[in-house]
């Protein structure tokens, strides 16, 4: 890394797509949806990581079928992969598409509890910050013999607490920041100081009837505040109760999903930008489970000229 972890700030755009959609299509597709993303305008590509492609896979996918936009993990887990296979997979990542590629680090838990689906567990990987401390430190030690890309890593961090968005700060670009309020961003800037980079991943749903927008982003919320440790204790510090966090109230399923109309998600945008983000990334949610959401994206095209 260089002295200054903040120069050489990737070109993000002001707004770019955030999915988990890629997963459950065929590569062919998910190539394909890639390209027209960067068609539609779109200044970064983010995408989960899961139980679908893993990171670096995924990765090597879109940027393949891409020639302009930032492909941006967001996070890749590094309860996963160990730091030696991490350091030389960016490497080559930064090599092979030079100026493109964003590594957002993340999957550290703040309690012993493993991540779950269908009876698998991803084992934790101890204390948050101290992990991510001692996991880049690892990923810099690595002595590499593949060719060194043109520039240095972009890393960023998944950050929520003061603690972790201050090692995002003093360790790398910035931090992605998941699953958060305006008031969130507000705090991260403040907490980061201006030189950070700050990127918010904003959940949204466009669908015209406004009963089931309010659905959506309620099931959308309770899978987080039911199940995520670390999004429940960011959920405290941002002032939500025990009895809101534990049934989903309305103030807090409005405060963490963007519904209604463009214009609705655009407030919205707008209010993240006026607190200090410097992008967003769009979530969209859908009740069409399994399929990419085509038709939302390239409505929402319309906000990359913010």
């Amino acid at each position: 890394m260089t002295d200054n972890p903040h120069d050489d700030r990737p070109d993000l755009g002001r707004v770019g797509v955030w999915t988990f959609a890629f997963d459950a299509r065929p590569a062919g597709e998910a190539r394909d949806a890639a390209a027209e993303i960067e068609e539609l305008g779109y200044g970064a590509l983010w995408f989960g990581e899961g139980f679908g492609r893993d990171s670096v896979s995924q990765s090597w996918l879109l940027l393949s079928a891409t020639r302009r936009i930032t492909v941006a993990a967001g996070i890749a887990n590094i309860a996963l992969r160990d730091p030696i296979t991490m350091a030389a997979a960016e490497r080559a990542l930064n090599e092979a598409h030079p100026g493109r590629y964003v590594l957002g680090l993340g999957g550290h838990r703040v309690s012993d509890q493993p991540i779950q689906m269908d009876g698998y567990a991803i084992p934790s990987r101890g204390r948050a910050v101290t992990t991510m401390g001692a996991y880049l430190d690892a990923m810099d030690a690595v002595p590499l013999a593949s060719p060194a890309p043109e520039r240095p890593p972009r890393r960023m961090l998944a950050a929520l607490g003061p603690k972790m968005l201050d090692l995002a700060a003093g360790r790398t670009l910035g931090a992605h920041t998941y699953f958060v309020t305006v008031e969130h961003t507000a705090r991260a800037r403040k907490a980061m100081g201006p030189g950070a980079l700050l990127a918010v991943e904003q959940a949204v749903v466009l669908h015209p009837d406004a009963a089931r927008a309010r659905e959506l982003a309620g099931e959308h919320v309770s899978f987080y505040r039911t199940g995520a440790a670390h999004q429940i204790a960011s959920l405290r510090r941002l002032g939500f109760d025990e009895d809101e966090i534990e049934h989903g109230s309305d103030r807090l399923v409005d405060a963490i999903v963007a519904h209604g109309g463009v214009e609705a998600i655009e407030r919205r945008v707008r209010a993240h930008f006026d607190a200090g983000a410097d992008h967003v990334c769009l979530q969209v949610l859908t009740d069409r489970p399994g399929e990419l959401p085509l038709t939302e994206w390239r409505e929402l095209a319309a906000l990359t000229s913010l």
